[in-house]
C-alpha cells in the first residue's frame, strides 16, 4: 500500500512540472541530505558558535567605522568622541539624573560616625544621594591638613572599604591604596561595592539558580537598560559631584580600582570628564572574549564599538594608568575570570591611539598583589603629587563598637534592586509614550465618553508610523546581523516519514557560511497540479526539534504539524537553536557582545526559510502562517512582527507581560528565580513588551492561546497584556483580526480554536 501510494504521489508531483526519482526518495530541485536526522541539531549549534566567534574576530576592525577621532587639538578630539562616550554611557546604563550633591556622616550609640583617626587624618561612615532611593555608602578619609587632590578609591567586589584602609584584615599592607593616599594628604573617598559572593537566601528556588549578588542586580537591570556596573558608576559620578561642589576646580580628581573596582574605575572615568586621572590595576585586557567573563560582566553591544583600547580613548587627553598584576581566580559565576597574559594585555594597550598629540599611557607589570609603589606613584604624578611617603607602620583603630560591613552591603542591595524594580513599575507608561502615543498621540489620554459608538483611527498611519519602530525593535533589541548577506538556499533534503495523506521531508538550507537552517516540511498528498496551498509554520519549545510537532505523541504539540497536514495545509516544522541547554545560553552571551541575541541567529534562518517556502511551485506566498509554543510561542512575538513574509501569528504557551516575567522579583513565576540567565533582552523593558511586539503584526492577524494551568504566568497577565492588543486592533477597525483563546489546560497547544482562526485567515480550504 506504502509504495502504491508514493509512486502515486511521485506521478503527482510530475504532472506538477516537478521532478522525483522512484529510487531518490527527496524533494524536487534539492539535493540529498546525507547527514543523520540525529546530527543536524548539533550541526546547526556548532555552525553558529562557529559564525558568532568569526563576527566577534571581525568586531576589532569592523568597529572603527564608529570613530572618527579628530586628533589636531584637546578640543576637537574631545568633541569628536563625544557620540562614543553618550553611546557608552547608554549601554553601561548610566543614564539616570543623580540627586543634587550632599554628603552626611551618620552614626549611633554603637557606631559613631567618626570610625577612625591618625595624627594625618580622620576616617568618617558617610552616605551621599545618588538616585531616587539610592545612596552611595562608605568611608570619607579626611586629611588634618589640606588636601593635596582627590581619588575615589573603588573596591573590588570580594572587598570592603575597611580593608583598603587596613582596619579590618584581608588586603596586604602593600595593597592597602586608600590609606597610602590618606597618608600622604589625599581626600579619599571609598565606597561600598556589590559582592560577588553567592546569594544567601531561605527561597529553595531561588538557591537553585545559582546567582551571585552581583548576577541578581545584573538581570532584573539589564531588562531595564541599567546595569550593576552602572549603578556603581553613578555612586562614583555623585561622590565626585560632592567633591566637585566642596572644591569646585581647585583639586584634580582621580579614580582608582582593582579588578571588579578597576572596571569601574576605568568604565567612570570614560564617561565623566571631570576625573582627572583613572588608575586601572588588574582589568585591563583584550576583550575579545568578554563572552567567556562573569555574567555580570555582560555589556549589551559592547565589542560592536569598543574594546578597551577604545575605551581608554574616550579617557584621553586626561591621564590613564594601567596596572597589569594577578587577579584572583573566580570560578562557577556563569563566567570565569583568571589572570590574563601579559603579552594580551600589551597588544590591546599598544591599539590606544594617541595620533601625534597625547602621550602614550603608562603600563606598568606589577609581579603579584595590586598597587605596587611604581604603580601608585604614577597615578600621584597624574594629579599633581610627585613624590609619596612610604606606608608607615601605624595602622587606624576602628573605633565603632559593632560594625557589620554586611548590614552595609544590604542595604545598598536592596537600594539598587527597589529602584530597578520601580523602573519596571513605571514600564508601562514609558513604552506608551514611546511607541503607541509617538505614531498616534490622538490614542493618548481620551475624556469620558457616553457614546455608543467612536470613531475608526487611521490604520494606514498606524502602518506607516510603526515601520521606525519595526526597525528599531530589529537592530536595537533582537540585533542584526549587518553586512552579511544570507546565502543561496543550496536546499537539501530526505524523506523521513509518510501516512495516508502526506509525506514529510528534513530540509536543510544555508544561511551563512556557517550556519544552516533545518525543519521538517509536511506535504499533503492530495495536492492538485499548479495548486498554491498556504503554509503554517510550526514552532516547537525549548530542547524541541521538529520532529515533535509531526509524530512523537507529545502532550504538548499534539502532532500539531501532521494534524494541519491531514486538513490540507503544507506544514513546515523549523528547528530553533534553543536546544542543548547552556549551549545556547552560550550562543547569546557571545551573540550579546556584538549586538545580537539568539533571536537574531532565529530571524535569519526564519528569514531564509520563508524565502525557500514561497519559492516553491506548491506555496502560496502570501499565506505563510506562523504557529509557535513556548520558546516557539517567544518566537512567534518577535520573528513574525519582522519578517513580514508571515502574514499571521499565533503565540501559544508563552503571552505575558514580559517585563514582569524576566524582570520582576515579586513574582513566583518570574525567570529572576530560574536557571534561565538568558532571558533578559538589553531594555527591552522601556521599549516593547509582548503588546508592542504584537502592535508590529499590524494590520496582519494575531492571536494567543493560553491554557489556565499554564505555569508559564498568570491568567491576569496574561488578559492584561492582551486587552492592550485588543483595543488598538479595535481603535484601527480591525478587532476581527485579532482573539484570545483560554482554555482548561496547561502548557500546550491545544488546537481547536487556533486551527479555526488559520483555517479563517488563510481562508482554506477555499
Amino acid at each position: 500500500m506504502r509504495v502504491a501510494m508514493t509512486f502515486a504521489f511521485i506521478i503527482l508531483l510530475a504532472a506538477s512540472g516537478l521532478q522525483l526519482k522512484a529510487d531518490e526518495p527527496r524533494l524536487p530541485e534539492t539535493a540529498n541530505l546525507e547527514w543523520p536526522e540525529k546530527e543536524l541539531a548539533d550541526r546547526l549549534m556548532d555552525g553558529a558558535h562557529k559564525f558568532v566567534e568569526r563576527k566577534i574576530n571581525e568586531s576589532v576592525s569592523s568597529r572603527a567605522k564608529l570613530w572618527q577621532q579628530d586628533f589636531s587639538s584637546k578640543e576637537s578630539y574631545g568633541k569628536s568622541v563625544e557620540p562614543n562616550r553618550n553611546r557608552f554611557r547608554t549601554i553601561i546604563g548610566a543614564v539616570d539624573s543623580r540627586l543634587p550633591a550632599s554628603m552626611e556622616r551618620y552614626g549611633d550609640d554603637d557606631s559613631s560616625a567618626t570610625v577612625a583617626e591618625t595624627d594625618r587624618y580622620r576616617v568618617e561612615q558617610v552616605r551621599w544621594p545618588v538616585l531616587d532611593g539610592l545612596w552611595g555608602t562608605g568611608l570619607l578619609v579626611q586629611p588634618k591638613g589640606e588636601a593635596v587632590a582627590c581619588v575615589v578609591v573603588v573596591p573590588d567586589a570580594d572587598q570592603s572599604p575597611e580593608q583598603l584602609l587596613g582596619l579590618l584584615p584581608g588586603v596586604p599592607v602593600s595593597s592597602q591604596i586608600a590609606r597610602q593616599l590618606a597618608e600622604n594628604g589625599f581626600e579619599v573617598i571609598v565606597p561600598q561595592t556589590i559582592r560577588r559572593d553567592k546569594l544567601v537566601t531561605d527561597d529553595e528556588q531561588l538557591r537553585k539558580s545559582d546567582q551571585t549578588y552581583r548576577e541578581w542586580i545584573y538581570r532584573q537591570a539589564f531588562q531595564m537598560g541599567r546595569h550593576v556596573i552602572g549603578y556603581e558608576s553613578q555612586i562614583v559620578m555623585s561622590a565626585i559631584d560632592w567633591l566637585r561642589k566642596r572644591h569646585g576646580t581647585t583639586k584634580k580628581i582621580g579614580v582608582c580600582g582593582y579588578n571588579e573596582g578597576g572596571l569601574v574605575a576605568f568604565y567612570t572615568a570614560a564617561v565623566d570628564v571631570r576625573v582627572d586621572a583613572v588608575l586601572v590595576s588588574g582589568y585591563f585586557n583584550s576583550r575579545q572574549q568578554v563572552w567567556s567573563e562573569p555574567i555580570y560582566r555582560n555589556v549589551w553591544s559592547l565589542l560592536h564599538e569598543f574594546g578597551d583600547a577604545e575605551i581608554a580613548g574616550l579617557i584621553l587627553p586626561r591621564s590613564v594608568v594601567v596596572e597589569f598584576c594577578v587577579v584572583p581566580d573566580v570560578v562557577g559565576h556563569k563566567g570565569e575570570l583568571h589572570t590574563p597574559d601579559l603579552a594580551t594585555v600589551r597588544t590591546e594597550f599598544d591599539r590606544v591611539q594617541t595620533g601625534a598629540l597625547f602621550d602614550k599611557p603608562p603600563l606598568v607589570q606589577s609581579n603579584a598583589a595590586p598597587y605596587s609603589i611604581d604603580t601608585v606613584t604614577a597615578f600621584a604624578a597624574k594629579l599633581g603629587v610627585t613624590q609619596l611617603a612610604p606606608l608607615s607602620e601605624r595602622l587606624p583603630m576602628e573605633q565603632r563598637k559593632r560594625f557589620d560591613p554586611n548590614v552595609r552591603h544590604a542595604r545598598l542591595f536592596a537600594e539598587m534592586e527597589e529602584h530597578v524594580q520601580r523602573l519596571i513599575q513605571k514600564s508601562e507608561h514609558v513604552r506608551d509614550a514611546a511607541f503607541l502615543h509617538k505614531v498616534m498621540p490622538e490614542l493618548a489620554g481620551g475624556k469620558w465618553s457616553t457614546d455608543a459608538q467612536h470613531p475608526i483611527h487611521s490604520r494606514d498611519k498606524f502602518i506607516a508610523g510603526s515601520k521606525q519602530f519595526r526597525e528599531q525593535f530589529y537592530s536595537e533589541a533582537m540585533g542584526r546581523f549587518d553586512n552579511e548577506p544570507l546565502l543561496p538556499f543550496n536546499a537539501r533534503s530526505r524523506k523521513i516519514a509518510e501516512s495516508q495523506k502526506w509525506t514529510a521531508y528534513d530540509i536543510v538550507l544555508d544561511v551563512y557560511p556557517e550556519l544552516i537552517a533545518w525543519g521538517v516540511l509536511v506535504l499533503p498528498k492530495d495536492l492538485k497540479p499548479g495548486e498554491r496551498r498556504p503554509v503554517v509554520v510550526c514552532q516547537h519549545g525549548r530542547n524541541g526539534i521538529p520532529r515533535d510537532m509531526l509524530d512523537t505523541n507529545s502532550t504538548a504539540y499534539g502532532n500539531v504539524a501532521a494534524k494541519l497536514a491531514d486538513r490540507g495545509f503544507i506544514a513546515f516544522a523549523p528547528h530553533n537553536p534553543y536546544r542543548g541547554e547552556d549551549r545556547y545560553r552560550w550562543l547569546s552571551r557571545k551573540a550579546n557582545s556584538i549586538k545580537a541575541s539568539l533571536f537574531s541567529f532565529i530571524i535569519a534562518q526564519h528569514d531564509q526559510i520563508t524565502r525557500w517556502l514561497a519559492e516553491q511551485p506548491f506555496v502560496d506566498a502570501d499565506r505563510i502562517a506562523f504557529y509557535g509554543l513556548s520558546y516557539g510561542g517567544e518566537t512567534a512575538v518577535r520573528v513574525p512582527p519582522l519578517l513580514e513574509k508571515y502574514c499571521l501569528s499565533i503565540c501559544s504557551g508563552d503571552f505575558n507581560q514580559w517585563t514582569r516575567k524576566v524582570a520582576a522579583t515579586d513574582q513566583p513565576f518570574s525567570f529572576m528565580k530560574t536557571i534561565e540567565w538568558e532571558m533578559p533582552y538589553w531594555n527591552l523593558g522601556h521599549t516593547f513588551d509582548y503588546a508592542e511586539m504584537s502592535y508590529l503584526m499590524i494590520p496582519r492577524p494575531f492571536m494567543v492561546e493560553r491554557g489556565h494551568h499554564d505555569r508559564v504566568g498568570r491568567d491576569q497577565w496574561v488578559a492584561h497584556e492582551y486587552a492592550k492588543v485588543k483595543w488598538i486592533y479595535a481603535q484601527l477597525g480591525i478587532s476581527d483580526r485579532t482573539e484570545i483563546e483560554f482554555f482548561q489546560g496547561g502548557h500546550s497547544m491545544r488546537a481547536e480554536g487556533t486551527f479555526d482562526f488559520l483555517h479563517r485567515h488563510l481562508k482554506w480550504p477555499k
